[in-house]
C-alpha cells in the first residue's frame, strides 16, 4: 500500500491478539501491492507496543542463482528465473520458521536482487529469540495448488510458446502442493491483500524496479523485462485472487493506486 491504513493495522492486530504465541501471520499480495511495507509498518507497531517481532520475507528464500541453473538443465528452463514455486528453498523456510517458533534466536535469509542471488552469510540479520509474532510475507505465501485441468490452457504467451507440454507449470503446482503446503502450514493467520486485477501488477513491479535502480545504482530490467518477469507469476496470482478470498482471515481489497477499498474478515 502507498501508505499504512489505520483500520487495517488495528484489524491486524486484533487477529494477532486471538492466537497464542508465538504465532506467524501470512501476508499475501501481488507483486508490488504493498506487502513489505505493511509488514514493516505492523512490525513498528508491535515492537512499541513491547512485543519481540521477526519479519521473514519468502523472497528471502529463493534457491540460488546455481541452483536455479540446474533446475533450468534438469527440468525447465523456465526455472532459471526466480519467483514461482520451485525456486524457493522450502527446507530452508521450514528450519528459520521452526526455530522462530521453538523461542530460539536464528538468522533472517537475504536474497540480493541486484545480484538475483543470495546474499552472504554475514548480511544475514539475526532475529531475537521468543518472539511474540513472525510476520511471514510473500507473493505466494499461503497459496494453494490448481488442479490438472485448471494447468491445461496456458494463460499468457510465455505459457504458450515456452512451455507448450506444461512441464514447468506442472513442477511449480506439484511444488506447491507438496512442500510449499507443509510451509504454509505453519501460518496461523493469513491475510490477503487483494489487488484489482493481474494487469496492475506491471505498473506496480515497474515502481519497484525504479526504487531498486535508485537504491542499488543497478539498470535492473526495462519494461518489456518486466513483462516477461511477471508473466512467470500470472497464473498463480489470478487463481490466488480467485481462490484465496473464501479462506483468509482477513482479505483486504486496494485499488491500482493501493488504496484500501474494503476489509472483510472471515468469522
Amino acid at each position: 500500500m502507498s501508505g499504512t491504513d489505520p483500520d487495517v493495522l488495528a484489524a491486524l492486530l486484533e487477529l494477532i491478539d486471538d492466537t497464542p504465541r508465538p504465532m506467524v501471520l501470512g501476508i499475501c499480495g501481488a507483486q508490488g501491492g504493498g506487502k513489505s511495507t505493511l509488514a514493516a509498518a505492523l512490525s513498528a507497531e508491535l515492537q512499541a507496543a513491547g512485543k519481540i517481532c521477526a519479519v521473514l520475507s519468502i523472497d528471502d528464500l529463493y534457491l540460488t542463482k546455481a541452483q536455479r541453473n540446474r533446475l533450468a538443465s534438469q527440468v525447465h528452463p523456465l526455472c532459471k528465473t526466480r519467483g514461482p514455486p520451485g525456486t524457493h528453498d522450502v527446507a530452508l523456510g521450514l528450519e528459520v520458521l521452526d526455530m522462530l517458533r521453538s523461542g530460539l534466536p536464528v538468522k533472517l535469509p537475504r536474497f540480493d536482487k541486484a545480484q538475483d542471488d543470495r546474499a552472504d552469510l554475514a548480511a544475514w540479520p539475526l532475529a531475537p529469540p521468543h518472539c511474540d509474532v513472525v510476520l511471514f510475507e510473500g507473493w505466494c505465501v499461503g497459496a494453494r495448488p490448481q488442479s490438472d485441468q485448471a494447468l491445461s490452457p496456458p494463460v499468457n504467451e510465455l505459457e504458450a510458446a515456452e512451455d507448450v507440454g506444461g512441464v514447468w507449470r506442472r513442477f511449480a503446482n506439484n511444488a506447491l502442493a507438496g512442500p510449499y503446503q507443509d510451509l504454509f502450514s505453519r501460518i496461523d493467520r493469513l491475510l490477503l491483500l487483494a489487488a484489482p486485477d493481474f494487469e496492475v501488477v506491471q505498473g506496480w513491479r515497474l515502481q519497484q524496479e525504479d526504487d531498486l535502480r535508485k537504491r542499488t545504482g543497478n539498470s535492473g530490467m526495462d519494461g518489456p523485462q518486466i513483462a516477461r518477469f511477471i508473466a512467470h507469476y500470472e497464473r498463480i496470482t489470478r487463481h490466488i485472487l480467485a481462490e484465496m478470498p473464501g479462506r483468509a482471515d482477513l482479505v483486504v481489497r486496494i485499488d491500482r493506486d493501493r488504496r484500501v477499498l474494503s476489509m472483510d474478515r472471515r468469522k
